[in-house]
């Protein structure tokens, strides 16, 4: 099955595995959407809503994260190295055994955040 990704609602979808390198998914609502394993190296996510997705070992490395909305997410042992995490919302969120190198996380709200 192809997904639409015109669509402003992605929420749910599968996209587990999947190479979404460079990706312009700004805005979108990936609200509990499946991406094990998804790539999303240098990918425009802002404000993007990923409220209860599954992004374990997801990469995410040099994404543009402002005010992306992570609450609620798994993102254990993903690679958001030199991430834009500015105005990111990561409440609740499962960041076991991610890599954050060059990540500014004081500039997001980690409340409640599993490190």
């Amino acid at each position: 099955m192809t997904v639409d990704m015109s669509r402003d609602d992605l929420s749910g979808h599968i996209f587990s595995g999947q190479d979404l390198s460079g990706a312009a998914l700004s805005g979108k609502s990936l609200r509990n959407s499946h991406m094990v394993g998804t790539n999303l190296t240098g990918a425009d996510l802002r404000g993007a809503d990923f409220e209860g997705a599954d992004l374990t070992s997801a990469c995410l490395a040099k994404a543009q994260l402002n005010g992306t909305n992570f609450s609620w997410a798994i993102l254990a042992g993903a690679d958001l190295q030199d991430a834009d995490v500015t105005d990111a919302v990561f409440v609740g969120t499962d960041l076991r055994g991610a890599t954050l190198t060059n990540v500014d996380l004081s500039k997001a709200d980690a409340t409640g955040a599993v490190l």
